[in-house]
């Protein structure tokens, strides 16, 4: 497959190796002794370094940001196209260092900004940043390859106003997995991304890039994006914590769309403190994506959710009926888990499920007509925004089209073929069945799923495996309102009035629901080990993860029950992945270099 037009920092950074220095022997699963540099006292292992951790050896002066960069660049360099070939990363911020150097002086100066200044972190290539940078945003397609946006994404934004260094663009399923039937982790700019844990394994997807970095300490944490399963899929498969939060508490202007209805950008970490501290630099309203208008004008201190005794008192519920076909090992592991989460406090009511015939076929029946009748407005108002697109693209029209004229690079023989997906979504029109089908999404989401139950059994929250948590909070919306949950009906109805579908939902009219899911164990030595066609959908030290599942704007409940389970289980630590997977540079390879 072509990689022709994989960013050529990242093949000059094989060269930063060896001026770096870099002559490591095995490295393994231990933890080498990082001390020997005089008065640098004991270093992070950048495998499982926290944010707190950097931030408190940037503070105590043991390293600067210029060696985090260095030193990130040098283990992307080790395993992304190098080495195992992970795939990981898309191109690199040719101005890192020199942004390190002054986030370095400013902390010299006037102090640190707070709990991300002077961290690198990767964002999905979905995720627009400002052209002059020379990061290009392509949601992995040549189609948008040079195409210039108006300016950084607000998350980005946020991200640089909180003195964050945007390393780089990680890849993706092309499109967000919004171009057909193709293995999770493709693109075509970069080929087949792999999982870590797995050789040739499924990293899942969309946001499969960020969560192999994230998994490997290619930066302090990443960003990616959810449709509907997008980032809790794969945080679930690479053994980090991933948080969806709630349409509207972090902005998507300047993230290439699937739809207004459903996407969410949030962290994608390894730790749930991480995810807390990333996710409180990226919320806030924000004028150009009217959906954050009606979120709460303050946002909660996330950090105030990290309690060890945070379960205590808490009524958790698991929807039985969602597990049907799931894998045993997985469901050993789960019934496992809610022991421990007993044992921490949490009342269980189980089971306590959806609506009675709630159904994940047929809910996506009705969401995948969303989606398709959402991209094509969303994409095409997207792509219009645009300054300049060398190839041309200005629709999804376009892009079918492009694709089709540049098969070899786009279509790639045997696994890589289809757009079956865009082409629906160019025949998907927003009229009267699109919207009876946002009506329908929305009452599977909401009454007839996460509030019915929460309220049903009196619970605080959706417990369940990570592999079915994502369409009942993909498809779940909630009022404006404190109490009641009726008006927001009667404005869909009014909607449906329009058969041309020109309506657009105000700030006011929708929420949607949040997931956040931490590490639950792996998969056994003794199971089988899939064919890799192209990549293994399981194998042996294959992880999953477990979900907490709310109702709107309950990011604050879920970081806490989540941060008590994963302090008590510690699980992301009890496996590694697989050796040459892991990168060998360390921070006490580039001080000094």
């Amino acid at each position: 497959m072509n990689t022709a037009a994989v960013n050529p920092r990242i093949a000059l950074y094989s060269a930063l190796a060896l001026v770096l220095g870099v002559c490591i022997t095995a490295y393994g699963s231990g933890h080498p002794s990082l001390d020997w540099l005089p008065g640098m006292g004991s270093l992070p292992d950048l495998y499982e370094a926290s944010i707190e951790e950097l931030q408190e050896g940037l503070r105590k002066r043991r390293f600067t940001s210029v060696d985090l960069v260095k030193a990130y660049l040098a283990r992307i360099d080790e395993v992304n196209l190098n080495g195992p070939g992970l795939r990981a990363v898309l191109e690199t911020n040719p101005h890192a260092l020199e942004q390190a150097a002054e986030l370095d002086r400013e902390r010299k100066t006037s102090g640190p900004r707070g709990p991300l200044h002077g961290i690198p972190i990767l964002l999905k290539d979905n995720i627009a940043t400002k052209h002059e940078e020379g990061m290009n945003t392509t949601a992995g397609s040549y189609a948008l390859l040079g195409s210039v946006a108006p300016g950084d994404a607000t998350v980005a934004a946020k991200l640089r106003a909180a003195g964050a260094i945007l390393l780089g663009k990680n890849t993706l399923s092309e499109w967000a997995y919004w171009r057909g039937q193709i293995p999770s982790g493709f693109c075509g700019r970069l080929g087949q991304a792999t999982n870590p844990y797995v050789r040739d394994g499924n990293p899942s997807g969309s946001s499969a890039g960020s969560a192999i970095a994230a998994a490997l300490g290619l930066a302090a944490g990443a960003l990616g994006s959810e449709t509907d399963g997008s980032i809790i899929s794969p945080s679930s498969l690479g053994n980090i914590v991933g948080l969806k939060p709630t349409v509207g508490l972090t902005s998507r202007a300047g993230v290439i769309p699937i739809s207004e209805h459903q996407d969410s950008v949030g962290p994608m970490c390894r730790c749930v403190a991480d995810a807390a501290a990333v996710l409180a630099a990226i919320v806030g309203r924000d004028p150009k994506d009217n959906y954050t208008l009606s979120q709460p004008e303050v946002a909660p201190d996330y950090t105030k959710a990290l309690r060890k005794d945070g379960l205590k008192g808490a009524r958790l519920g698991v929807p039985r009926e969602l597990f049907k076909d799931i894998d045993a090992n997985v469901l050993i592991a789960f019934d496992a888990a809610l022991a421990t989460v007993r044992a921490l406090g949490a009342t269980v009511v189980d089971p306590a499920d959806l609506q009675e015939g709630w159904d994940q076929a047929a809910v996506w029946a009705t969401e995948e007509i969303v989606l398709c009748g959402d991209f094509k407005e969303n994409m095409n108002a997207y792509l219009a925004k645009l300054v300049a697109v060398p190839t041309g693209v200005r629709t999804v029209a376009d892009i079918i089209a492009f694709n089709a004229a540049h098969a070899d690079q786009e279509l790639v023989e045997p696994f890589w073929t289809d757009q079956s997906t865009l082409v629906k979504s160019d025949a998907t029109p927003q009229d009267a069945r699109f919207w009876a089908a946002v009506v329908a999404g929305y009452r599977a989401g909401r009454e007839d799923g996460i509030d019915g139950a929460l309220a049903r059994h009196a619970l605080d929250a959706l417990l369940l495996p990570t592999v079915r948590a994502s369409r009942p909070a993909a498809v779940a919306g909630y009022p404006v309102m404190s109490g009641a949950c009726l008006s927001p009906w009667r404005r869909c109805r009014r909607r449906l009035r329009d058969v041309r579908g020109r309506h657009r939902w105000s700030h006011a009219d929708v929420w949607r629901g949040l997931t956040l899911a931490v590490p639950l164990g792996f998969q056994p030595p003794d199971v089988a080990l899939g064919e890799a066609n192209p990549t293994r959908m399981n194998g042996p030290g294959m992880p999953f993860g477990v979900a907490f599942l709310g109702t709107a704007y309950s990011e604050f409940k879920l970081i806490q029950y989540a941060y008590a389970y994963e302090q008590a289980t510690k699980t992301r630590l009890q496996r590694r992945a697989y050796p040459e997977a892991i990168p060998k540079t360390q921070l006490v390879h580039v001080i000094g270099k």
